[in-house]
């Protein structure tokens, strides 16, 4: 599992902004971690316990901030608590223990459906992005899966895929203002359909006036396949937009072939963005001097098909990947393993010490 480096600074609880007093009083938790702890209490039991946190993926962590916040700000007394844990972006092997939280189980028992919750979202998206960068030869990604999810899962998602960055030493742009809030970036876009569309089918037009509004900073990237031939709406806008076109972007429907590669069909499949159709517009913006434009792709693109590609040498140069990035699993286990000192797990789980936590505070 190659890496480059991880978050060893976690972020402070505060800028997660969450619903506390909901959360300590159990709005948010499976009801039968509400039942037990109002049976313990009821009863005067306040067993101290470990609880012992693990996955059974090789995966990249994420939302071990976000946890440690819920803990912190929503446990009756996190002062009581000993908690040791591994970092965002830390590597894990399956089931390599993560997190341990051990004190009165009274205090945090109303928290494991949160912190669970959590690490198994975060993780999935984090790790998601790692595989999809190295599949990419760590080219540049734009994460764009917001239009794909509801909105308010984009906070930290998108701070799962700035963490994935980290860990690959990859440049990973985020399409919205929320999903980079909490490093303080900005979202980032192209030049999309509906704007095209506004200006009646023009790309060149649409492109043109985006590209007088746009801040100079500003990389100025259009979406090329509008009226289905990418590779002359892509040399129109290069000659339109000069030095102020950072790329174009292809986005061809699955279901269609573009106009471009008609005469070409017959020993490929000519469907959606393909290798043949970037290779068509890399040769036609570099014969017309447009060496230094880049070519994004976009449109269902999966870690197989970025792998198929960069074998093949296709030259794109940054992926635009959407909903793969959030399909899958990446569950997370929480188990008491010791009971006033004594294990107490059920069969076949044990306390699994793991030198690499460190504590808390």
């Amino acid at each position: 599992m190659a890496t480059t480096r991880t978050t060893r600074n976690r972020l402070d609880p505060e800028v997660f902004d969450l619903p506390v007093e909901k959360m300590r009083a159990g709005y948010y938790t499976d009801a039968y971690f509400n039942y037990s702890r109002a049976t313990l209490l009821a009863d005067g039991r306040r067993p101290r316990v470990v609880m012992q946190v693990f996955q059974k993926n090789h995966a990249y962590l994420g939302g071990m901030d976000e946890a440690l916040a819920i803990l912190k700000l929503c446990s009756d007394d996190w002062d009581a608590l000993t908690v040791h844990a591994l970092y965002d972006g830390d590597p894990m092997e399956p089931y390599e223990t993560v997190l341990t939280i051990e004190g009165d189980y009274t205090l945090f028992a109303h928290l494991e459906t949160l912190y669970l919750g959590v690490l198994a979202r975060r993780t999935l998206i984090t790790s998601n992005v790692v595989r999809i960068v190295e599949a990419a030869n760590r080219k540049p990604i734009i994460f764009m899966p917001a239009r794909h999810d509801h909105h308010r899962v984009q906070t930290g998602d998108g701070y799962a895929a700035y963490v994935a960055g980290l860990i690959t030493g990859a440049e990973i742009g985020v399409t919205t203002d929320e999903q980079a809030s909490w490093w303080g970036g900005r979202g980032i876009g192209t030049v999309p359909h509906a704007l095209i569309a506004s200006y009646g089918g023009n790309t060149v037009l649409a492109a043109s006036k985006f590209a007088d509004w746009a801040p100079a900073e500003t990389r100025v990237t259009v979406l090329v396949d509008f009226e289905n031939n990418s590779v002359a709406t892509a040399l129109d806008v290069a000659r339109a937009l000069g030095d102020r076109l950072w790329g174009v972007r292809l986005d061809t429907s699955e279901s269609l072939v573009d106009f471009s590669l008609v005469d070409e069909m017959g020993d490929f499949k000519p469907t959606g963005v393909n290798a043949r159709l970037v290779q068509r517009v890399r040769e036609a913006l570099d014969r017309d001097g447009f060496e230094r434009v880049k070519i994004v792709v976009s449109g269902g693109f999966t870690v197989e098909k970025i792998r198929e590609f960069e074998q093949l040498g296709v030259p794109v140069d940054a992926y635009g990947v959407g909903s793969w990035l959030i399909r899958g699993a990446n569950d997370f286990t929480g188990d008491v393993v010791l009971t006033d000192g004594r294990p107490s797990g059920k069969f076949g789980r044990r306390y699994r010490e793991n030198a690499r936590l460190e504590r808390v505070l």
